[in-house]
């Protein structure tokens, strides 16, 4: 078994991209959370943890759209 390399240096640039795609994902999870007041479940030293996210005083939101998701208009 070799030993894994850093994901910064995959040859395909999507797999370079993702490490920041995941933090993104992560990062908009919690803002979401923290304005509906849901937990986030995460896992530290290998138990789970239910999260409540707090909104952050500086923190920008996001407006998100009225329309349904799926249907064309």
């Amino acid at each position: 078994m070799s030993t894994p390399r850093p994901i910064e240096t995959a040859a395909n640039a999507d797999l370079r991209g993702s490490w920041d795609a995941l933090q993104r994902a992560a990062k908009r999870a919690r803002q979401i959370a923290a304005q509906t007041g849901t937990a986030i479940v995460v896992v530290r030293d290998g138990a789970l943890e239910h999260v409540y996210p707090q909104p952050e005083a500086t923190a920008h939101t996001v407006q998100e759209s009225a329309a349904e998701y799926g249907k064309r208009s």
